[in-house]
């Protein structure tokens, strides 16, 4: 269970509970990945609760173009004759 930052903050910031998870994990990942800090100070060790923070921050934020993108491959994959 996350306390800081509420729950309440993060969904202010992020439409739904799924985007948040899916944008949490994926900055966590670039986090271990890179490095790359957006914060001077973190109160989580953790690298998703550090992605947390930046997102409560306004620091990370979802990419209306990556959603975009997203659609368009889910469309492709539905029509007839992409079937695996």
């Amino acid at each position: 269970m996350i306390i800081y930052p509420s729950i309440d903050k993060l969904l202010a910031k992020v439409p739904s509970r799924y985007s948040l998870a899916v944008l949490a994990a994926k900055r966590a990942h670039e986090l271990e990945t890179s490095g790359i800090r957006t914060l001077p100070d973190y109160k989580s060790k953790k690298t998703v609760g550090q992605a947390l923070e930046e997102v409560a921050a306004g620091d990370v934020i979802i990419d209306p173009d990556s959603k975009l993108l997203e659609r368009d491959a889910e469309k492709l994959d539905h029509e007839p004759g992409n079937e695996e």
